[in-house]
């Protein structure tokens, strides 16, 4: 007999419940609704050939094996990444808690008041640090932050700056080489000028839109910007600072002397290094730019009854809504690391902080006295944590690695010839003998280090300190013990929805289980404690795992090769129109700008074009939610000179698999043009068709959706890109770890490398077999799902054959016209029962897009039916005048606690019906902790802070 399938244990659906999900649609078998959905043209012929699947025991014994060949050795590179300790109550009770990591970017601000109020406490801590007032909830990592920053600043011009077009960015020679690459990636693609220089020969005469440096810079040095800013804006320059999060606690912050823009990461507030990623960037700058910030941010508002309530503010700017309009293309941040680095701050409070950044800075001073002592200059006038040695004229480079390898010590080496040594959090006494001891034997000294403790030394001088206070708001200093914290996790986590409560039903986001033997092994410190920069031959593990997971993913998508090195979904659309503006340059048309996208297409894809550097042209939708045939032939013809590629999502957004997709592929390639295929829905494809069969040239995947990765409260995010084999030459480098850095994306050369293990060990367990099921259960329940809820609410658009994709839109504007009750007031009444709302109003106004994935069961499925079953009884008790249109149990949606307690109801429905609306409601009931939020009362009135409370 076989060991039990981990597929069995994926996928909700019990073999039991297929005849009663059969006979609800009227077919005999799951491969007869199957031949319904999608069209027999692009179905694959064969099984996909992936590794036989693995028993989770099994998976767990090859996953440690993996992690196991990887080499740990103390890193003392730096460069942006660094050794530090995540304090054990966070790590047990938020990064392997699924509450938090199971949630949904908190755009139901009702249910998400928890991770709200802990991003809301990492903008305060990055506005604080950084001295300036407004701060974002985290962007993807240092690197594409500075893309956002530059970018931001581009828009920021002056109407003369404008008019005589200036296009240059000023950027400093010793910013890190990764930040620089991704730089020239993302400005190259809009027309902007990089000049990298000496930022002290800055020539204010000439015409700089922006300038960037870094704070300390690459070497370590920590500079004195004053007179540079000064200069800078006296010509009309704006300066994004490039900042050390940790340094910033003792150093003035770059606020305080005339930023504009601070960014960097947070990773070493208590995220492990994971290989490069995944780890929250910080943005912050001055308030009158709030309009064109990148990203997310946090604001308190007031609920309906004046409580004070938190949200996401702004969010008209969301790159979905405003499509090539949108100021960037963001879409994932990364929620579960910045969550994670403020409960930090928390945790520690500013003693805390100011004592771990003092010892950094002791320690490399230490280091850094013994080091002269021994013969070695230190070229730093001035550091926090990081030293630049150039070595005696006796010693060379490569006879310091060895004598480092030998004590499994990484330094950093400089092709000039110094060696770098950055100082982290977790650098003991035994550490520091370790490291004195290899410069020691280098120098041929016999001198023997005795370092019981590392007594406080500061070399900074007076001018360089913080004299600034920081973090004084109760929240920072009230949970210094590990009881206090892990109640005020505890207190935050009650207050959200996530799967661990219930389906959650949202369309385009593949909500689906994120299971925990996919997870454990990211605690492995073969997997947390690897820098990105790491010599290949102490990675073998890493190594093996990302070169089998990119061949799986290219076995599954149908093309040639994979890169991992996008961070997010969005980031990935750019990665697939750079390389497909690459290939067209490399043949002669790179002169071709226009991007055909469909109306039906994922929301980014417009911003993406444009940041891309191409011209997007929508093509419109039928009345039965297709492209329509007649429009895009027309453009087609019409763009036929300058079409550089097709952007198409399949299925569609609407939810169906179009018949016309492989005539579209054709005509684009007839054209000259190239094929792009937005992954959001992949999870309808996995094992049936892929892009490759269809006719498409490149695809990203959101391994945040069909391949596992949880969503994380809004990230982590990893968007790779899989192309076919004429694209092959175009795929990312990266300057440190590979040999070119043509089309850096990301600051690490593989992305967010330590959540991989997780879509790796979902393909190892889940086998050719079990992904196939998983795309044809998927398609059952969407299928269910709009059987069932058809007569109540009726489906918006189906395939030829009737049948929805693994997505279906639920028609709620019928409602709204005998009622007055709308989408929205659906979408809270669900909370009441215990729910996430679905897809609100995208892709179509005024409906509610669902795709309840292969994970929910039968009784789940049916429980998500009773309840918008039961809201459809409310809205018709309102149609008929039984409830008034001011005062029903939808409109008032949803009901806090508060108000369920409280001694005086003013409402005309009794409580019962508000708060208990179905007998199993009350068996679990979720209980919001804020009534509706009033979202323009927090435009209004932006507070992003609790400094400014």
């Amino acid at each position: 007999m076989e060991m039990e399938h981990f597929k069995t244990r994926h996928i909700g659906i019990r073999p039991e419940d297929l005849d009663v999900m059969l006979q609800t649609l009227g077919v005999s078998s799951v491969d007869e609704l199957i031949d319904q959905t999608i069209p027999a043209d692009i179905r694959l012929k064969k099984p996909l050939s992936l590794p036989k699947a693995q028993s989770e025991m099994e998976y767990a014994e090859e996953i440690g094996r993996i992690a196991s060949t990887n080499k740990i050795f103390t890193s003392y590179i730096g460069m942006g990444w660094y050794d530090t300790v995540t304090p054990a109550v966070i790590y047990r009770n938020v990064f392997e808690n699924p509450v938090w990591y199971t949630s949904y970017t908190p755009y139901q601000a009702e249910i998400s008041q928890g991770r709200l109020e802990a991003l809301l406490n990492f903008q305060t801590v990055v506005s604080e640090l950084t001295g300036l007032p407004l701060a974002n909830c985290s962007l993807l990592d240092e690197a594409t932050a500075a893309a956002e920053a530059a970018s931001m600043m581009y828009g920021l011009r002056s109407r003369d700056q404008v008019k005589n077009n200036i296009s240059t960015l000023f950027v400093d020679q010793h910013i890190f080489p990764q930040t620089l690459a991704v730089l020239r990636t993302r400005m190259g693609m809009a027309g902007i000028e990089i000049e990298v220089g000496d930022y002290n020969s800055f020539d204010a005469d000439k015409a700089y839109f922006g300038a960037i440096v870094q704070y300390p810079n690459s070497n370590g040095n920590v500079e004195d910007y004053r007179n540079f800013v000064e200069k800078a804006h006296a010509s009309g320059c704006k300066v994004a600072v490039a900042a050390d999060l940790m340094s910033l606690v003792l150093l003035v912050p770059p606020g305080e002397w005339g930023a504009d823009i601070a960014f960097g990461s947070s990773q070493r507030f208590g995220i492990p290094m994971f290989y490069g990623g995944p780890s929250a960037a910080f943005f912050a700058t001055r308030d009158e730019y709030k309009r064109s910030m990148p990203g997310r941010i946090i604001g308190i508002s007031k609920d309906a009854y004046g409580k004070d309530a938190l949200r996401m503010a702004l969010q008209t700017r969301e790159q979905h809504i405003k499509r090539e309009k949108a100021t960037s293309n963001i879409c994932t941040a990364q929620a579960l690391l910045a969550t994670m680095a403020s409960f930090y701050a928390v945790y520690h409070g500013p003693e805390g902080l100011k004592k771990i950044a003092r010892r950094i800075h002791s320690v490399a001073s230490l280091v850094a006295d013994e080091l002269k002592e021994l013969g070695f200059r230190q070229l730093n006038s001035s550091f926090f944590d990081t030293l630049k040695l150039q070595l005696p004229e006796n010693i060379t480079q490569s006879s310091v690695k060895d004598l480092a390898e030998m004590r499994n010590i990484n330094l950093r080496y400089f092709e000039t010839g110094e060696i770098g040594i950055s100082i982290d959090e977790t650098t003991d006494p035994y550490r520091v003998h370790e490291l004195l001891a290899v410069f020691a034997m280098a120098a041929g000294s016999s001198k023997v280090f005795m370092i019981d403790e590392l007594p406080e030394k500061v070399t900074l001088k007076g001018e360089q300190l913080r004299s600034s206070g920081f973090l004084t708001h109760p929240t920072f200093n009230s949970y210094h013990s590990e009881t206090e914290m892990m109640r005020y996790i505890k207190r935050l986590e009650r207050k959200d929805i996530s799967l661990a409560h219930s389906m959650i039903s949202l369309g385009s986001c593949t909500m689906k289980l994120n299971a925990a033997s996919e997870l454990l092994p990211l605690g492995h410190p073969g997997f947390q404690k690897i820098h990105p920069f790491a010599p290949e031959d102490q990675v073998a593990g890493y190594q093996e795992m990302i070169h089998e997971l990119e061949s799986m993913l290219a076995e599954i998508t149908g093309f040639a090769a994979t890169s991992l090195q996008p961070n997010s979904g969005a980031a990935g659309e750019f990665t697939g129109l750079l390389v497909i503006a690459s290939y067209l340059k490399s043949i002669g048309q790179g002169d071709r700008k226009t991007v055909l996208i469909p109306a039906s297409a994922h929301g980014t894809n417009p911003a993406s074009a444009v940041q891309a550097g191409f011209n997007p042209v929508t093509v419109a939708t039928d009345i039965k939610g297709n492209v329509d045939m007649d429009d895009f032939r027309k453009k087609v013809e019409t763009y036929r000179d300058d079409l550089a590629a097709f952007m198409i999502t399949y299925p569609s957004t609407h939810g169906i698999f179009e018949v016309n997709i492989r005539e579209m592929c054709d005509m684009i390639h007839e054209a000259g043009g190239q094929v792009y295929m937005d992954g959001a829905n992949m999870n309808a494809q996995v094992g049936v068709t892929n892009p490759g069969t269809i006719g498409a040239d490149v695809c990203h995947l959101n391994l945040h959706k069909t391949f596992a990765i949880p969503h994380g409260g809004g990230g982590p995010g990893v968007g790779p890109i899989c192309v076919a084999e004429h694209l092959v030459p175009f795929l990312p480098g990266h300057p440190v770890v590979f040999e070119s850095e043509t089309n850096t994306v990301s600051a690490a050369p593989y992305g967010s490398a330590g959540v991989l293990a997780i879509t790796y060990g979902y393909i190892r367990m889940m086998g050719a077999e079990g992904l196939t099921e998983a795309t044809k259960m998927a398609i059952l329940n969407a299928n269910y799902l709009a059987e069932r809820l058809n007569d109540s609410y009726g489906i918006v658009y189906r395939g030829v054959n009737g049948r929805v994709g693994h997505e279906l839109i639920l028609e709620c504007r019928g409602l709204k016209s005998v009622s007055g009750i709308t989408e929205t007031d659906i979408a809270k009444r669900l909370m009441d029962y215990g729910f996430h709302a679905p897809t609100l109003s995208f892709p179509v106004h005024g409906t509610l897009m669902i795709e309840p994935t292969e994970s929910e069961s039968l009784a789940e499925l049916d429980r998500f039916v009773d309840a918008m079953q039961q809201i459809h009884n409310e809205i018709i008790e309102v149609s008929r005048g039984e409830y008034s249109a001011e005062d029903n149990v939808l409109i008032n949606a949803p009901h806090p606690e508060y108000e369920a307690v409280a001694d005086e109801w003013k409402h005309a429905y009794p409580r019962s019906k508000a708060v208990y609306p179905l007998p199993y409601v009350a068996e679990n009931k979720f209980w919001v902790n804020v009534a509706r939020v009033d979202n323009a009362f927090g435009d209004r009135n932006l507070v992003a802070c609790l400094c400014q409370m």
